[in-house]
């Protein structure tokens, strides 16, 4: 079986732009002017099929496969320290959008191959991009494409494509009515109408590409990134994970927004957005991309 060839690289040179908002959330503060050096970026976020090839040649076992340390985890009961992951699920009608809870699910056995659970694959979602790993994972799988994760800097210079605007596509959230990104569609979370068809991730590719010919920007999953999350700082720090234990105690920053934002919850769906995740969480709803360094 034919190898399953690493994402093409989109050049990209250096610049100055403006960087974050202080339209929307306070993390998202000040809006100020950043600039980045010349790198290439992958067109699109790591999908299963190309997670797989990573697995299948390295042997590599991801975070939610692995029994949690109880050192790192102090008070959790013992049944609770299991390989899993956590899984969305759609709630029965409306609740309080303050409590997470109703909607996160602990899941044992759920892992980038099942995503949400022992019960599920992704047989039939090999173009879709990679979910349930972990901050280490999205390093490990870059260090092996001789590839890095991109600083959050980079990450939203790339997903702007040259433009300042709101969206990445401007600042309509549906131009002439037309979709832009996958993200929720109807009432978060208990109706989701689905993208373009899609309830959860969509193949690579399946929305419009920004200016640069990225893909998925925005929508479809958050991307991890290798900047540490400071809350409205202007200059954040980055961190390349050392080995493959992720920290609990450290959060990278997300960039991009995923298909379970909606306007009256995370209208994180905009280049400037950003949130916070411990470098141990895996979801349904966060992936990665790679960058290489061009200067």
């Amino acid at each position: 079986m034919a190898a399953v060839p690493l994402t093409e690289l989109i050049e990209l040179p250096g610049g100055s732009f403006p960087m974050g908002c202080n339209t929307f959330y306070p993390e998202e503060m000040p809006e100020r002017i950043a600039s980045v050096d010349a790198f290439a970026i992958e067109s699109h976020p790591v999908t299963n099929a190309q997670f797989g090839e990573f697995v299948a040649q390295t042997g590599y076992v991801t975070v939610a496969e692995r029994a949690p340390d109880p050192a790192l985890y102090p008070g959790a009961a013992p049944d609770d320290l299991v390989p899993g992951a956590m899984t969305f699920r759609a709630t029965g009608g409306p609740v309080n959008l303050r409590d997470w809870q109703q909607w996160w699910d602990w899941v044992p056995g759920a892992c980038w191959r099942r995503p949400f659970g022992p019960d599920s694959d992704i047989d039939c979602a090999t173009d879709h991009p990679v979910v349930q790993v972990a901050y280490t994972d999205a390093v490990a799988y870059a260090r092996w494409a001789g590839r890095r994760l991109p600083a959050e800097t980079e990450w939203e210079y790339a997903a702007r494509g040259g433009s300042a605007t709101i969206y990445a596509w401007g600042d309509e959230v549906a131009p002439d009515g037309q979709l832009m990104a996958n993200t929720w569609q109807g009432k978060f979370p208990y109706r989701n109408d689905g993208a373009l068809g899609w309830r959860g991730t969509s193949p690579v590719g399946t929305f419009p590409p920004n200016r640069f010919g990225l893909v998925d920007m925005i929508g479809n999953v958050w991307e991890w990134t290798s900047t540490r999350f400071e809350p409205g700082v202007a200059a954040p720090k980055s961190c390349c994970s050392p080995s493959n234990d992720p920290d609990p105690s450290v959060n990278q920053t997300l960039k991009g927004g995923s298909h379970l934002c909606a306007p009256e919850y995370c209208h994180r769906y905009r280049p400037a957005a950003r949130s916070p995740q411990s470098q141990d969480s895996a979801t349904t709803h966060i992936g990665f991309r790679c960058v290489v360094d061009r200067s």
